[in-house]
């Protein structure tokens, strides 16, 4: 599943997949499902899950001031606050629910 287009449209970022179908994914959400390590943590071999102190969220933290694709399997979101680590695989974004 690869995106044809995406746009940012309002505050909700929209996709159109190859298979003809549409997401519309509210920024809000999309920044709070970031899946980087800084923001969900990491597990360890042990199965033990280590992160960092919670970062507090500004109005910065969900105005998209960029998107990037990478490679053939992700988008790279950048935050007005200046996070950009979180890769949003293809089937990532897919899974994630629609704004309503």
């Amino acid at each position: 599943m690869r995106p044809l287009d995406v746009q940012i449209i309002g505050s909700e970022l929209a996709i159109k997949w190859d298979d003809q179908t549409e997401s519309f994914i509210s920024l809000n959400s999309l920044r709070r499902y970031c899946p980087c390590a800084g923001c969900k943590g990491e597990v360890d071999v042990l199965g033990n899950l280590h992160k960092g102190p919670e970062i507090p969220l500004t109005a910065d933290s969900f105005q998209l001031v960029g998107l990037q694709q990478v490679g053939g399997y992700a988008l790279q979101p950048v935050w007005a606050d200046g996070h950009e680590s979180g890769l949003f695989t293809f089937d990532f974004l897919r899974r994630l629910p629609s704004a309503s």
